[in-house]
């Protein structure tokens, strides 16, 4: 990878899963990184305006990262301003996280790309980081994933591999242009994933189909906001339709090799220990 500017590249979500490893990457090529998240120094807080431009200032490149999803209702017409900020602001190259198969981060997409900004969409659908950092960490550990997944089968992909690409699209000016399509290696059910965790964790870990009310009704009672839970079961209940079962060669064309397995993920996460905690400690 080149290393074409010294000014600050902006991480919105610098923070999160992909946010805090693009900015490893980063900073080992030399780049300045600024991971704006809202208890950062200066704050940054997509529902507050008022908060872009401190991060903005100098800056020429940013990621963009939507929290909690682009499929959130107002999400698009935020990215939409953000962008016009950063044009303001002189933001000259803009890469986009956009989850795969969904309607709102597709215009968002649009969005991106009419900008005015050089551009790259990197575009994902479940993580494997999900059953280890996000939702359903605490889910893995107590041995049961309820999801309204049905027996779909998902290209789950390490946020390693979306971390190296967008790193790549942030500082190398040939991915322009690009909309990668990243995913991992193989299709899996949740039934396989439950079966590899399990192994791998040496303790039962199961995978139980749910209703979309089911799903929201847990969430709530685990302390989840209504509004946000009912979200994320309509969410899961449209993209978790078979929509995504397919591979994409994303990790290839923008990096050369193929992408990381889910064994590889796991080994690196038992190693870490994340599982070895008691169900309680996630929740």
């Amino acid at each position: 990878m080149t290393q074409p500017q010294q000014t600050p590249v902006l991480l919105t979500g610098g923070t999160g899963t992909t946010g805090r490893r693009i900015a490893a990457r980063l900073r080992a090529a030399g780049v300045a990184v600024r991971q704006a998240s809202r208890t950062g120094s200066p704050p940054f807080d997509w529902g507050h305006p008022e908060t872009w431009a401190a991060n903005l200032a100098g800056v020429e490149a940013a990621y963009i990262a939507f929290a909690p999803d682009l499929t959130m209702p107002g999400a698009v017409a935020t990215v939409e301003r953000f962008c016009a900020a950063a044009r303001t602001a002189g933001v000259e190259r803009i890469v986009l996280l956009a989850g795969r198969g969904e309607r709102e981060a597709e215009a968002a997409e649009d969005v991106v790309r009419g900008s005015g900004a050089r551009w790259t969409i990197v575009r994902a659908s479940w993580f494997d980081q999900n059953f280890s950092e996000g939702m359903l960490a605490a889910a893995v550990r107590a041995g049961v994933i309820a999801l309204p997944g049905g027996s779909v089968a998902e290209p789950f992909v390490d946020a390693e591999d979306i971390a190296d690409v967008a790193a790549a699209a942030l500082l190398d000016p040939r991915h322009h242009g690009r909309t990668y399509d990243v995913t991992g290696p193989r299709l899996m059910t949740f039934t396989d994933v439950a079966a590899e965790l399990a192994a791998v964790i040496g303790r039962p870990v199961g995978y139980l189909d749910v209703s979309a009310a089911e799903f929201a009704a847990a969430a709530v009672a685990d302390g989840m906001p209504a509004d946000e839970a009912v979200a994320w079961a309509t969410l899961f209940t449209n993209v978790l339709d078979g929509r995504n079962a397919s591979l994409g060669a994303g990790v290839d064309e923008a990096l050369g090799r193929a992408p990381r397995d889910f064994s590889e993920f796991l080994a690196r996460t038992v190693a870490d220990g994340v599982w070895n905690a008691p169900a309680e400690a996630a929740r």
